[in-house]
């Protein structure tokens, strides 16, 4: 994917490296997580949005990735709320898309360089979450967003949390008919039941390998005229339509904890396209990047 910045990607990753502690080996965000073998079972409510393959009739499997923000291997520092949850879907002609989430609806900066400011601000700050908060807090650039961090509940388990794709992404049809959408997974009530234990990645495990279900709705969020496209600051309003995609239901643990794989949020297939977004199309490099220096490239 095209760069679309006059950033680097080498001296993206470079800011977050001096921001924030993080070992060679591991992912330069969302470092620690927790991964599971899945299938997507697609309602066929998107085909007349989207040829995608994965939003047909036709079972996919996947892989999802559950995932903390901090990069510290300090478990205690893995309280902090926000979470990713990225998902692969395996096609059968052999290629893949991705879905990569995080559980707060809308990014804090509309602009690579922006971001990259922010966190060149804490260069080496031993402040923490809280002090990191409060300085959002007391920004007018950045108030908007922290508010709604703010109100993130403690974190208990990944699997009673609602992941957002935050950037728009277009669903293309047999027409050529574009239609600009935003992705979310929304988790199952039933994922609520026996939630909790002092460690949260073994809890899932246990619930997944006792057959518990855990399961997440796919929702399309489709834009209205007007509705802003290309700045994952914005989100849309409330009343705009939404289609349940399908279900991804968790089957068990990938014993590998899919540590080989990137998921590249602008890695696409027919039927489904990036928005001009700047901050999802610079992803792709730095996720690249990113890969490059823990030694993975798939």
């Amino acid at each position: 994917m095209k760069n679309p910045t006059s950033l680097s990607a080498s001296d993206a990753i470079n800011a977050i490296e001096s921001a924030v502690p993080i070992e060679k080996h591991l992912r330069r965000a969302h470092s620690f997580g927790i991964a599971f073998k899945a299938v997507f079972q697609p309602t066929g409510a998107a085909i007349p949005w989207s040829t995608a393959a994965h939003l047909q009739k036709k079972e996919v499997p996947a892989i999802v990735r559950f995932s903390h923000s901090s990069t510290s291997p300090d478990s205690n520092k893995r309280l902090n709320p926000v979470k990713g949850m990225a998902v692969r879907f395996h096609l059968a002609d052999g290629t893949f898309t991705n879905l990569t989430m995080v559980n707060l609806p809308v990014f804090i900066s509309e602009t690579p360089e922006a971001f990259i400011g922010l966190l060149k601000t804490f260069d080496s700050d031993k402040s923490g979450w809280s002090d990191r908060l409060n300085f959002l807090l007391h920004s007018a650039h950045y108030k908007a967003f922290a508010t709604i961090l703010k109100k993130l509940k403690p974190f208990k388990n990944f699997e009673t949390l609602h992941y957002y794709a935050i950037h728009t992404y277009y669903l293309v049809n047999e027409k050529r008919q574009r239609q600009a959408v935003r992705f979310e997974w929304q988790p199952l009530p039933s994922n609520a039941s026996n939630s909790g234990g002092t460690n949260t990645e073994n809890a899932l495990l246990q619930k997944v390998e006792a057959g518990d279900p855990i399961r997440f709705r796919l929702l399309i969020q489709l834009a209205d005229q007007g509705d802003t496209v290309d700045n994952p600051t914005i989100a849309w309003p409330s009343d705009r339509r939404k289609i349940e995609a399908g279900v991804l239901t968790l089957t068990s643990l990938c014993a590998d904890n899919a540590e080989e794989l990137v998921f590249d949020p602008t890695v696409t297939i027919s039927g489904l396209e990036c928005s001009e977004d700047p901050v999802l199309l610079f992803r792709s490099a730095a996720y690249e990047e990113s890969a490059r220096r823990r030694g993975v490239m798939k």
